[in-house]
C-alpha cells in the first residue's frame, strides 16, 4: 500500500526516542514534506503514521497532537490527488489504482491514529487528562472513517460493516461527554464541524446509493450533502415518516425502515429527510430551467449545470419521504451472456454484416442471475481492465441465441477484488446500426457518417432514440440516414444522458423519400 519512512526499527520502546514526542521536531519534520510532489508527501506522512501507531508508550497528548499536525499539513496533497483521480479523463487501470490505494490507505491510517487516542481515554487519568481534545478527536476521527467509505464507493465496496461499529462507538463517546455537538476545526471540510454533524453526513452519503453514480458524481453528491445538511431531521426516537435508521452499536450500515425496529434502543437513530428534499428538488429545477448554480453551495470546484442534474434527480429520488420501489418483480434465472462493450463494439454487432458473432471482437462472459422487465443482473467473475464502471454501453447476447439486446451498467458493486455485481437497464431489444450525417452536410458523398444505434421501441409517438458518440448532439442541428432504401430526417428534441464515451438523444422522425 504506502511505504513506511524508513526502517524504525524498536527505536520506540522508549516514548522519548520517538521524533514526534517532542514539539520542536514535530515542527522541523512538518515543515521539511515536500511541498511540490503531493505522492512522495503523503508517502512520507503515512509512514510517520505507521510509526505513531507502532509506539506503544507515546504520552496521548503528544500522540493526538503528532496525528493532528499530520492530519493538517496532508490536506492539500489529498485534494491534489483527489482531484488527479476525480477529474483525469482516462487513467490507466495501474494508475488509478495507485491514486486510489494511496488516498484510501492514508484516510485508513489516519482513523487509526485518532482512534488510538478515543482508546486510550479509557483510562480515566488520561481521560480527564484530553477533556478539552475529545470533541476534536471524535469528530475527526468519524471524518476519516467517512471519508474511508466514501474511497470504497468510489470503487464500489465492499464495505465491511464493522466500519459503522467504529463510528457508531465514536459517537456515543461524544455523546457520553456532552460534546457531540461541540463545533470544533476539522473534521470532513475546511471550517467547523462535530461529531454529530460528521456522523450525519455519513449516515445520509450511504442512504443516498451511490451504486448508481460515477465517481466524480458522487463526489459531487458528499458536498450537496453536506451544504443541505441542516435541513435533514434526526431523531433519537422512530417517527412515523422516518425513513433510514441505524444503530450505534451494532456493525450495520443504515437500513431503509421499512418496518419499526422490533425493540426500540437508546442508541437507536432515526433519518428523515425534511426541508432538505424540497431544498434539492428546487435546485434541480432552477438549473433545469437555465439558472446557475448559487453562489453559496461550495461544492469543491466548478461544475456545469449539466453535471449537477443528474446528481440532484439521484438525491431528490433516493433522499425523498417515499424513496425509489423497484418498478418491475425479478425472476431467478442462470443463464450466460456475450458482453460487448462500447459504441463500436455494439455498432459492429447490431449491423449484422459479420454474422451473429462477429469474430475478433474481445468479448466478456457473465452469469445473469435476475431478470425483470426492466433489465437485469449479473455476476461478473473476472473484472474487465478498466472499462467495467457506472454507464458503460454494452451489447448483450443470451448464450446459444442471435439476438442481441443493448444495455447500460445502472449499478456497480464489487463483492472481492476479482468479482462484482451489476445492474443493467435494456435499453433495447432492439437496435439499427445506422450511419447519421448533419442535413448541411449529408449531400457531400465525401462527407463521413456518425457510426449511431437507432432505437424505436419505448420511445414517444414520432420519435426515436440515438446512441451517439460522445459530443455529437447539437439541439440546433438536424441529421439525416438512409435505412433499407428509404432516407429520414431527424429534428433534435432532448439529450437524455451522456458521458464521456457516448449520448443518448431524443429525435423526432419523418421520412423524406
Amino acid at each position: 500500500m504506502l511505504n513506511k519512512v524508513g526502517n524504525l526499527g524498536g527505536i520506540f520502546a522508549n516514548k522519548e526516542l520517538h521524533p514526534l514526542a517532542d514539539a520542536r521536531e514535530l515542527k522541523r519534520i512538518i515543515s521539511e514534506l515536500p511541498k511540490d510532489n503531493a505522492f512522495k508527501a503523503l508517502d512520507e506522512i503515512a509512514g510517520w503514521l505507521e510509526s505513531l501507531l507502532a509506539a506503544d508508550a507515546l504520552p496521548i497528548d503528544r500522540l493526538f497532537e503528532a496525528v493532528r499536525q499530520l492530519d493538517e499539513s496532508a490536506q492539500i496533497s489529498l485534494r491534489r490527488l483527489a482531484r488527479d483521480y476525480l477529474h483525469s479523463v482516462r487513467l490507466s487501470r495501474t494508475e488509478e489504482k495507485r491514486l486510489w490505494s494511496i488516498n484510501y490507505g492514508f484516510w485508513t491510517l489516519l482513523a487509526n491514529g485518532y482512534e488510538r487516542c478515543l482508546d486510550s481515554m479509557a483510562d480515566k487519568a488520561k481521560a480527564d487528562q484530553m477533556k478539552s481534545a475529545l470533541p476534536a478527536i471524535c469528530t475527526r476521527l468519524i471524518a476519516a472513517l467517512a471519508a474511508t467509505l466514501k474511497w470504497e464507493q468510489f470503487h464500489y465496496g465492499p464495505s465491511s460493516g464493522e466500519v459503522w461499529r467504529r463510528l457508531g462507538r465514536a459517537l456515543l463517546a461524544a455523546e457520553s461527554a456532552g460534546v457531540a455537538a461541540k463545533a470544533v476545526p476539522g473534521g470532513g471540510a475546511a471550517g467547523l464541524s462535530s461529531a454529530v454533524q460528521e456522523y450525519q453526513k455519513a449516515m445520509i452519503f450511504v442512504a443516498a446509493s451511490m451504486d448508481s453514480l460515477l465517481p466524480l458524481e458522487i463526489e459531487i453528491a458528499e458536498h450537496l450533502i453536506a451544504h443541505y445538511l441542516g435541513g435533514f431531521i434526526f431523531t433519537d426516537v422512530a417517527l412515523h415518516d422516518s425513513v433510514y435508521w441505524v444503530d450505534l452499536t451494532q456493525a450495520q450500515p443504515p437500513l431503509r425502515l421499512a418496518r419499526m425496529p422490533e425493540l426500540a434502543q437508546p442508541t437507536q437513530r432515526f433519518l428523515k429527510p425534511g426541508p432538505a428534499h424540497a431544498d434539492i428538488e428546487a435546485l434541480r429545477d432552477l438549473l433545469e430551467r437555465g439558472g446557475d448554480v448559487p453562489p453559496d453551495i461550495n461544492l469543491g470546484a466548478q461544475y456545469s449545470p449539466k453535471m449537477l442534474i443528474p446528481v440532484l434527480r439521484h438525491l431528490a429520488a433516493y433522499l425523498a419521504p417515499i424513496p425509489p420501489q423497484r418498478k418491475h418483480d425479478r425472476h431467478r434465472v442462470k443463464h450466460r451472456m456475450s458482453v460487448l462493450n462500447g459504441l463500436v463494439n455494439a455498432f459492429v454487432a447490431f449491423s449484422g454484416e459479420f454474422g451473429g458473432r462477429p469474430a475478433g471482437l474481445q468479448m466478456e462472459s457473465w452469469v445473469v442471475d435476475n431478470v425483470s422487465r426492466g433489465g437485469f443482473g449479473a455476476l461478473v467473475s473476472q473484472i474487465p481492465a478498466d472499462w467495467l464502471k457506472v454507464g458503460a454501453l454494452l451489447a448483450l447476447q443470451p448464450e446459444g441465441g442471435e439476438n442481441w439486446l443493448l444495455g447500460v451498467v445502472r449499478r456497480y458493486q464489487r463483492t472481492s477484488e476479482s468479482e462484482a455485481r451489476v445492474g443493467i437497464e435494456a435499453l433495447a431489444r432492439q437496435a439499427v446500426a445506422i450511419e447519421v450525417k448533419a442535413k448541411t452536410a449529408s449531400s457531400y458523398a465525401a462527407v463521413p457518417g456518425i457510426p449511431s444505434l437507432l432505437i424505436e421501441e419505448g420511445c414517444e409517438l414520432g420519435e426515436v432514440r440515438l446512441v451517439l458518440p460522445a459530443a455529437s448532439f447539437d439541439l440546433r442541428e438536424n441529421l439525416e440516414y438512409g435505412h433499407q432504401g428509404k432516407r429520414y430526417l431527424l429534428t433534435p428534441v432532448a439529450l437524455q444522458e451522456h458521458n464521456a464515451e457516448y449520448e443518448l438523444a431524443r429525435y423526432r422522425r419523418n421520412s423524406v423519400g
